[in-house]
C-alpha cells in the first residue's frame, strides 16, 4: 500500500471528560465518511473510541495532563486508533499488567462481579479486529486497536473476537 493512501490525525486534549463529546462527534463522522461500515458498526466503533479515551483519563492519567488519540485511516483496508496516557494516573498499570487483566477477562469462566469493569473486553475487545498494549518511553500506555475495512464479518451486524493481541 503507498503510504499516500493514508490519513493520519492526532488530536490532545486534556484529561476532562467534558471534551469527549467532541471525539465522539469527530470519531462517528470520520467513520461515516470515509469508511463503509454500516451504522451500527460506525456507531460501535465510535464506543470503542470513547471506552479508550475514559480509560485513558480515569486511569492514565491525572488530572490537568493531557491523552492524545491518533486516528490512522488507510484507504479501503483499516482504521485504526491509538490512545496514549501520560502514567500519572492514580491507577497506573504496565502494559503487561493490563494485557493480563484483558486476557483474564476473557476467559468464558470469568465472572464480572461490578457493574464496571467490562469496557476492555465487553466493547474493545469484541469491536476491534486487533488491540496492542505498549508501554510508552516517557511514560504511561499506548493502546492501539484496529478495524480491518475489508473483512466482511462487520456488515452482519454480529460483535466479533479480537483475533490478535500484540505487546511490544
Amino acid at each position: 500500500m503507498e503510504e499516500n493512501t493514508k490519513t493520519k490525525i492526532t488530536i490532545t486534549l486534556p484529561t476532562n471528560a467534558y471534551f469527549m463529546s467532541g471525539i465522539r462527534d469527530f470519531t462517528l463522522n470520520m467513520i461515516k465518511n470515509t469508511t463503509n461500515f454500516e451504522e451500527k458498526w460506525a456507531f460501535r466503533f465510535q464506543s470503542v473510541v470513547d471506552e479508550l479515551c475514559n480509560n485513558a483519563i480515569e486511569y492514565g492519567s491525572s488530572p490537568g495532563s493531557e491523552i492524545r488519540i491518533t486516528f490512522i485511516y488507510a484507504k479501503d483496508d483499516y482504521l485504526e486508533i491509538e490512545v496514549q496516557d501520560t502514567g500519572t494516573g492514580k491507577n497506573r498499570i504496565k502494559a503487561e499488567e493490563l494485557k493480563k487483566l484483558y486476557e483474564e477477562r476473557r476467559e468464558p469462566a470469568y465472572q464480572f462481579t461490578g457493574i464496571r469493569g467490562r469496557g476492555l473486553v465487553k466493547i474493545i475487545g469484541e469491536w476491534s479486529d486487533e488491540i496492542k498494549f505498549e508501554d510508552r518511553p516517557e511514560g504511561g500506555l499506548s493502546v492501539t486497536v484496529k478495524k480491518y475495512l475489508k473483512d466482511p464479518r462487520f456488515k452482519s451486524g454480529l460483535p466479533q473476537k479480537t483475533e490478535q493481541i500484540i505487546l511490544n
